[in-house]
C-alpha cells in the first residue's frame, strides 16, 4: 500500500544491510506502478556493503532474463556505467542504475534497506536460537559461539592430513578453515593424528590469541569414533584446558543423526540441528579430503615424471597441462604425446614404457 502510487512502472529496488558476519540484500519488484513481489539473499562475505552490492548486481542481472528498465540501489557501486551498457545490450533497451538522493525514490530504497535490516536481525535471532538449543543440549555454561570441527583423511597411511572448519555464531565461516599435514605420525593411526592436530591448533591460540587461529573454541566436534574423541580430549588436557568435545555420528544415509560424548552416550538432535551439523560435518570432510587429494596428486606427478630422464620441468608442465593426470598420459597414444613441444617419438616411447 505504501508504494502503490510510485510513478515508476518497471523497476527493481535493492537495499542492503550488514553486520560483522552476514549481509542481507532485499529486492523489491515494481511493475505497472505496483510492487508485485520481493526476494532476499544472504551472504557471508567480509566486504564493504557497496562491494557486496556491486557483486550481487553483476551476478544477479547478468544471469537473469527479466531485466527492468531501472535498478535503484541503496549504495553507489563501481563500474555502474559499464554495467548499464551491458544490461542495455542484453535487454535490447536502455537500462539505468540509480542511487537516489531524495524524493519518493529515496524513500523506496530506504524501505528496501530497512527490510533487509529486519531480515538480517531475524536471521541472527534464528542463529542464536539454534545456539541456545545446542547450549541446553550439551549442558554448557556459555553460548557456543565458536565451534571447531576436525576430520582426518588418509589412504592406507599415506599423505595423512586433517581439516578444520569453524562454526561462528551459527554460521560456517569458510575463511577460518585450516588444513594440516600430519608431521609426527607414521602409518595409519587416525586417533594419534587427531591428537597431534588439535594439540598443534591449541598451541597457536595459547601462544598468540590475536594470530590466525584467533581465540580458543568453546566446543570441539570430531568426525570419527570414540577413539578420536578421546584422543582429542587428551590434547585438550595436555594444556590443562576445559573444552567440551563431542563426536558426530552419521546414519546409513551419511547424515549426522546424533552427537556422542566420551561415555558413548548419544545426544539426540532436532531436525534443525541435524541439518546444521550435517552441513558442518560435510564441510570439514570436504576440506580434509580435498587437501589429501591435492598432496596425493602432487606426489604422484612428481615421483612418476621426475624419475624419467629427458622429462624436465618444462616438458612436465606441458604434459600435465594437456593431459591433467598421469593416468591420461599413460592412456595417450604416441601421436598424441609427440604433439607436445619437445616430446620426440623416441621420448614418447620411453615415457610410455616408464609409466
Amino acid at each position: 500500500q505504501k508504494v502503490s502510487n510510485i510513478t515508476e512502472n518497471n523497476i527493481d529496488v535493492i537495499g542492503i544491510a550488514k553486520n560483522s558476519l552476514t549481509a542481507c540484500i532485499e529486492v523489491f519488484f515494481v511493475r505497472q506502478s505496483k510492487m508485485i513481489g520481493r526476494e532476499k539473499y544472504f551472504f557471508n562475505e567480509d566486504l564493504e556493503e557497496k562491494e557486496i552490492l556491486s557483486e550481487f548486481v553483476k551476478q544477479y542481472y547478468l544471469t537473469n532474463e527479466n531485466i527492468p528498465s531501472k535498478i535503484m540501489i541503496s549504495e553507489e557501486i563501481e563500474d555502474k556505467e559499464i554495467l548499464e551498457q551491458i544490461l542495455s545490450d542484453k535487454s535490447g533497451r536502455k537500462v539505468e542504475i540509480r542511487h537516489p538522493q531524495k524524493g519518493e525514490k529515496l524513500r523506496f530504497v530506504e524501505m528496501a534497506k530497512n527490510n533487509a535490516k529486519v531480515s538480517l536481525e531475524n536471521k541472527v535471532n534464528d542463529k542464536f536460537s539454534i545456539l541456545n538449543e545446542l547450549k541446553e543440549l550439551l549442558d554448557l555454561d556459555i553460548l557456543p559461539r565458536k565451534i571447531e570441527c576436525y576430520d582426518i583423511s588418509n589412504l592406507s597411511g599415506t599423505n595423512m592430513v586433517a581439516g578444520m572448519c569453524v562454526l561462528k555464531d551459527g554460521v560456517i565461516n569458510k575463511s577460518l578453515s585450516r588444513r594440516f599435514k600430519i608431521k609426527t605420525i607414521l602409518g595409519q593411526d587416525d586417533p594419534a593424528c587427531m591428537r597431534e592436530v588439535i594439540s598443534r591448533r591449541l598451541k597457536h591460540s595459547i601462544d598468540n590469541q590475536n594470530g590466525g587461529f584467533g581465540k580458543l573454541p568453546d566446543v570441539i566436534f570430531v568426525d570419527g569414533g570414540i577413539t578420536q574423541l578421546r584422543a582429542a580430549k587428551e590434547a585438550v588436557e595436555e594444556y590443562n584446558l576445559e573444552i567440551p568435545i563431542y563426536g558426530m555420528v552419521k546414519n546409513d544415509k551419511h547424515r549426522t543423526r546424533a552427537l556422542i560424548n566420551e561415555n558413548r552416550e548419544e545426544l539426540e538432535l532436532s531436525e534443525e540441528l541435524k541439518n546444521l551439523i550435517t552441513k558442518f560435518q560435510d564441510t570439514v570432510h570436504d576440506t580434509a579430503i580435498e587437501y589429501h587429494r591435492k598432496l596425493r596428486d602432487v606426489e604422484v606427478s612428481k615421483s612418476k615424471l621426475d624419475d624419467i630422464k629427458g622429462i624436465g620441468e618444462n616438458r612436465k608442465k606441458e604434459l600435465l597441462k594437456k593431459f591433467s593426470t598421469i593416468q591420461e598420459i599413460k592412456d595417450a597414444n604416441l601421436e598424441e604425446l609427440t604433439q607436445i613441444k619437445g616430446i620426440t617419438n623416441e621420448l614418447a616411447e620411453k615415457l610410455k614404457k616408464e609409466l
